[in-house]
């Protein structure tokens, strides 16, 4: 697999803040990830970078080996869905999707209209009537119907119930299925989107905190339960993230890089072997990130 998207030592600083802060990843093509923190961990604006609608105080970005700036070329691979996007006053859902059409080499009208039906969208309504809902299904049409070669959503589910973010979330799969290509999804709903997901970067206070392949991040952490003493002979010799003690009960959050495979012995010891949801372990891992101050 051949990188499409090289983040090297980007910082973006403002006056008083900054914002990114000495990032540096790769995505490869053809894979889902999840770009995973917090409001205001700094997600938005490595995608504006990226995307060229900022520029890096200092570092590179390569997109499809070039600089996105002022590059054509790349930016039409390149579709970026983000909740506020802006849009000229008089444009109606079916100006946006016309004005897509003739942005994306690869559009594809007669699904952008599929969606559109499902999404019951009214095409001929202003965008600025639109509910917060309605404004999220059309960028989800702009982005899956784009068929662009790195497509980026960023908390594209605002607004929407829990019968729309499914029909997003299989139309995503089934369309990256039918048409390879590297979808980047920038959510908080951790957990609502871990099965959509091949790897994730996590973000926190401007810095990169944790990226890897996510099978590998499940058999890493993993909580075991049992009578205390017992537990604590287990744990004597591993990285703990989290416990809790309940009278003799003692249940401990295990962070094993080896990706051991120890848990799979633990009915003979007495103990319980529970999984841990990625989004406890994303909290669990920033946190010791915080402590120890290094990326994952």
């Amino acid at each position: 697999m051949s990188n499409i998207l090289e983040v090297k030592n980007v910082t973006k600083a403002y006056k008083d803040v900054t914002a990114v802060n000495e990032i540096s990843f790769s995505i490869e093509e053809n894979k889902i990830y999840g770009f995973l923190g917090r409001n205001g961990a700094g997600k938005t604006t490595i995608m504006n970078m990226i995307t060229a609608q900022l520029f890096p105080t200092e570092g590179e970005i390569k997109v499809f080996g070039e600089e996105p700036y002022e590059n054509r070329g790349i930016l039409q691979k390149v579709c970026f869905i983000k909740e506020s996007q802006a849009y000229p006053e008089y444009f109606r859902v079916m100006d946006v999707l016309a004005t897509a059409a003739s942005i994306y080499p690869n559009w594809d009208e007669d699904y952008a209209q599929q969606l559109v039906t499902s999404f019951q969208l009214p095409q001929k309504r202003n965008m600025k009537k639109l509910s917060r809902g309605m404004l999220s299904s059309v960028g989800i049409v702009v982005g899956l119907a784009s068929r662009a070669p790195l497509t980026i959503f960023d908390e594209p589910y605002l607004g929407l119930d829990a019968v729309a973010r499914s029909i997003f979330y299989d139309q995503l799969l089934k369309d990256y299925s039918n048409n390879p290509r590297t979808v980047i999804l920038s959510t908080h709903l951790i957990d609502e989107v871990s099965q959509l997901l091949e790897h994730i970067l996590v973000m926190d206070n401007g810095r990169l905190v944790m990226k890897g392949d996510l099978e590998t991040l499940r058999g890493q952490v993993y909580t075991i339960v049992g009578d205390s003493q017992k537990v604590e002979k287990y744990i004597k010799e591993k990285e703990v993230l989290h416990q809790e003690k309940l009278g003799s009960i003692l249940s401990a959050t295990i962070y094993d890089t080896g990706v051991s495979k120890d848990h799979l012995k633990l009915d003979g010891l007495g103990l319980e072997y529970v999984p841990v949801s990625l989004q406890q372990a994303v909290i669990y891992l920033t946190n010791r990130s915080r402590k120890q101050g290094g990326v994952m």
